[in-house]
């Protein structure tokens, strides 16, 4: 087939002329094409003429139609932003996604993107509306929900221009919005964790202790089964994970999985527990619900970590607090790679940039540190100079001044005159006391005396 011949019709409606011509798209509930009349706003009637209108509804169609083929491009084929999301953009990508994330991901996509261009065609969705969509996007949600959006935004016209729907890719420039709000960065001290810990009981306290010290995920922390606990080794065994009500046997990244150390005190407190905990076969979980079952994180962190905060007046306690607190308090227990692999992050990057804070106090003792290494004295001399110690000055010294000798008093030079007898040759001995008019030795005491001048 080739091109669309159809010229459409106009119609002067109050001010401005309007065009509408005929095309198919993707009818949602069917999934099949369908004709239907698409409306266009040409312009004021000041500015066109009935003429110019025509030839600006001609433009259009050529534009939104094209050519004609036999698929469904958008040369051809006018499909909405819902529609393309999720039947050609969805489908793609639960091959990538686990099944849980899926869920996460599906429902970020139909809040902050569908939600707003659902019935919208995708050729008529330009930089412009995306922009300030996701301008708007900034001033409600959290830094990474944004990061998040555009990242979805972009991968999804991206993937309409690779299937042909779009011939070119608006929300390939889209930017991040300068002024985001900030991600929570609550971290709390070693005193506020204590006495989260001296408030709870037996099992609540071993779950946040061993929560505090390794810095389990939930997921993970509450699919320990009795198996996983090595009590001769101080060990336990990280397998699997719990998540919204199922089993998983994978974790988050790939270092998930692995045998964690556990101090003796925490190794006894679990031996403690043990003897208390209704069911100890090797497949019954370490920390049960009452059903014998795995605890939802959701409802601990409300019941249990929500009314510790309102009790000890924390800013703020979850999971997630007390992981980013030890990460940031752990920095002066060990090295960032320690860290890091008590984190069990694939990445430094991830344990420094993300979950390391700086410690206020911290950066105080580093700045009293180096100002300390700046004062402290050196054998060239003064702290802080870097210079030689020089010795004070010599209230006189003497140098030499051109045929006689110097001396330096304070601001002034005093030269010394030579005798006459300086002078003299070795024949000329006997002769050098006389004063200037005598002729004889001994008529006189030497000649010497001082001139004083400032300099």
């Amino acid at each position: 087939m080739g091109k669309s011949h159809q010229k459409g019709w106009i119609i002067l409606r109050g001010k401005k002329w309007y065009g509408y011509f005929r095309r198919e798209v993707i009818d949602p509930e069917t999934n099949q094409p369908k004709a239907t009349i698409v409306p266009v706003v040409l312009g004021a009637k000041s500015e066109l003429s009935k003429f110019e209108a025509k030839e600006a509804l001609e433009r259009e169609i050529t534009r939104v139609t094209g050519s004609i083929s036999n698929d469904r491009s958008a040369t051809n084929v006018s499909v909405t932003f819902g529609w393309f999301v999720r039947n050609r953009f969805f489908p793609l990508k639960e091959a990538d996604w686990r099944e849980e994330t899926a869920k996460v991901k599906k429902y970020l996509i139909e809040a902050d993107l569908i939600e707003k261009f659902d019935e919208d065609r995708l050729e008529d969705i330009d930089k412009f509306a995306l922009q300030t969509h996701l301008n708007k996007l900034a001033k409600i949600q959290s830094k990474d929900r944004v990061l998040q959006i555009r990242a979805y935004m972009q991968a999804i016209f991206s993937e309409a221009v690779d299937q042909d729907y779009l011939s070119k890719d608006p929300a390939r420039k889209v930017k991040v919005p300068a002024h985001l709000r900030e991600t929570d960065k609550t971290v709390l001290t070693w005193d506020q964790l204590r006495s989260a810990l001296d408030h709870l009981e037996l099992r609540d306290r071993i779950i946040l202790e061993l929560d505090m010290t390794n810095a389990l995920r939930p997921s993970e922390l509450f699919g320990l089964r009795w198996k996983c606990f090595d009590r001769a080794a101080h060990a336990m065994a990280l397998v699997e994970t719990t998540y919204m009500g199922e089993i998983r046997d994978w974790g988050k990244t790939k270092g998930s999985f692995r045998t964690i150390p556990l101090s003796r005190d925490l190794t006894k407190e679990l031996c403690v527990w043990e003897l208390e905990c209704p069911d100890i076969s090797p497949n019954a979980f370490i920390f049960p619900n009452s059903d014998g079952g795995f605890i939802d994180t959701g409802n601990y962190r409300k019941r249990v970590l929500h009314k510790l905060a309102r009790d000890l007046k924390l800013p703020k306690l979850t999971f997630q607090v007390i992981r980013r607190s030890i990460a940031t308090l752990a920095q002066k227990k060990g090295t960032v790679k320690d860290v890091q692999g008590v984190l069990r992050h694939s990445r430094a990057a991830t344990t420094t940039d993300v979950y390391m804070q700086e410690i206020p106090k911290g950066v105080r003792a580093t700045i009293d540190s180096i100002h300390r290494e700046l004062r402290k004295s050196t054998k060239l001399g003064v702290a802080g100079s870097g210079r030689k110690k020089e010795a004070p000055r010599s209230t006189e010294k003497k140098v030499g001044f051109g045929n006689g000798k110097t001396r330096v008093s304070g601001g002034r030079i005093l030269k010394e005159r030579r005798s006459a007898g300086d002078f003299k040759t070795p024949s000329q001995k006997g002769f050098e006391n006389l004063l200037p008019n005598a002729t004889k030795p001994g008529e006189a005491e030497p000649l010497s005396y001082w001139i004083y001048w400032w300099t």
